[in-house]
């Protein structure tokens, strides 16, 4: 295989770092949702016709899927990469939508919440154990599936950030995992080594077919900063926008990578 289109190598975690960034990150959302008054949880989102309620409710269920991974009978083998995460979770789509709003109807938003944190601190086993979860769309470790609780805490904690006007805090492990997934996400669906993504202090990638880029600066360099990129890969923020903002440069021919944006169904 050409080394242009070589897949990139699997990015491992460190399986206490992320166990810790899921909680802490669920703990700042709690500490957000706890002070919301009653009428904000009808507030509108940017997920289509969700209000707040639903969101946290979504929230809620997203963490709560580890604790109901854990119950199922462990899989012989892990059938899903991690990298390609962030791309297959389209088909769920409505699936996702009725859970989360037959969710939303039947429990407090509050009391949902706090009782999945309770229940992900108490089911989940020592950090040793790195056993194969029957998740979806496909069977993953444990530690890997912890890695996307963190992309969807962290992405999730913008959105409801956004409806609000609330400052949520990131934890920083959280925000390292969230940018790091993405950006290989990037890399797996326009493999190549034409252009550098450049997301400091976590992330730098090479993606896109062309030359390969051997020594000095790349010629085709795209930079910004962890959120300003989980927006642009989640979807919330086009390339366009970003570029216009200047919250985003992009320098050299092949520079343009908003045609593979976003990475995250």
């Amino acid at each position: 295989m050409p080394p242009a289109t070589r897949k990139p190598r699997a990015r491992q975690y460190d399986a206490t770092k992320t166990r810790a960034a899921v909680t802490a990150q669920l703990a700042h959302v709690r500490e957000a949702v706890s002070g919301l008054a009653p009428e904000q949880f009808a507030l509108p989102t940017r997920l289509g016709d969700w209000t707040v309620r639903e969101l946290v409710a979504h929230l809620s269920m997203t963490v709560g899927s580890v604790a109901r991974s854990l119950e199922q009978p462990a899989p012989s083998r892990a059938e899903a990469a991690l990298v390609d995460w962030p791309s297959v979770a389209a088909p769920l789509a409505s699936s996702v939508d009725d859970r989360t709003r037959a969710l939303a109807a039947a429990h407090d938003p509050v009391e949902l919440l706090e009782r999945t944190a309770e229940e992900f601190a108490r089911i989940l086993p020592p950090e040793s154990d790195d056993r194969v979860l029957a998740a979806r769309p496909g069977a993953m470790r444990l530690t890997d599936y912890l890695v996307t609780r963190c992309v969807e805490l962290v992405v999730h904690s913008d959105d409801l950030a956004a409806a609000t006007g609330l400052q949520i805090p990131y934890d920083r492990q959280a925000l390292a995992a969230t940018t790091r997934l993405l950006a290989d996400a990037l890399a797996a669906k326009a493999p190549g080594n034409s252009v550098e993504v450049r997301v400091p202090p976590f992330a730098v990638v090479q993606c896109v077919e062309g030359p390969r880029h051997t020594r000095g600066t790349p010629p085709n360099v795209v930079e910004t900063d962890p959120l300003t990129w989980i927006r642009l890969a989640a979807g919330r923020t086009p390339w366009a926008e970003a570029l216009d903002a200047a919250t985003v440069s992009a320098s050299g021919e092949r520079a343009d990578i908003g045609g593979y944006l976003p990475v995250l169904s």
